[in-house]
């Protein structure tokens, strides 16, 4: 039986800090599923059509490196719903410190009462990427900072390109 991993977000910019944990999951599962999470009451940066283009640009060169299957969708529900759409019995989040730990633990707590299929897999960033979040990354773009070092090179002229308006 296939190990499908669902890895949720939103992705809005993908950043090196998501690559880090994609590549990570690609090592623990045969099949990757990125889900990008809409809220209606949400306005982000990127449609979610331009945030799916930069995950296959950026993260489905990653999966065929690693030899897995890989997938972008977009969901509105809850997580655990989405993961079971697809399959997942691997739910993928990643940390940066205490404080993801912290709200990570709470939610893996309430996606194992709704889904006890679903095993919750933290994987720890990398230390090079630990400090990003893509908060920051739209912060310091918008205020025409250099975000080279926090995104890919392609993500960085999109981002340029948004903020040159």
């Amino acid at each position: 039986m296939p190990r499908v991993a669902f890895y949720p977000g939103s992705f809005d910019p993908v950043t090196n800090g998501h690559l880090d944990i994609l590549g990570r999951a690609c090592r623990i599962a045969d099949r990757v599923v990125v889900g990008i999470g809409t809220h209606a009451g949400k306005a982000p940066l990127f449609s979610v059509a331009e945030r799916a283009q930069m995950l296959e640009d950026c993260g489905a060169p990653l999966a065929r490196a690693a030899g897995v299957a890989f997938e972008v969708a977009t969901f509105d529900g809850l997580v655990v719903a989405a993961a079971s759409l697809f399959g997942a019995t691997i739910l993928v989040r990643g940390l940066r410190d205490g404080v993801d730990f912290d709200y990570e633990m709470q939610m893996a707590g309430m996606n194992g009462e709704l889904d006890a299929t679903l095993q919750t897999v933290f994987l720890p960033a990398a230390p090079s990427v630990r400090p990003i979040s893509a908060t920051l990354v739209r912060q310091i773009a918008a205020m025409k900072g250099d975000v080279s070092a926090f995104v890919p090179s392609e993500i960085a002229a999109r981002l340029a390109a948004r903020f040159s308006k």
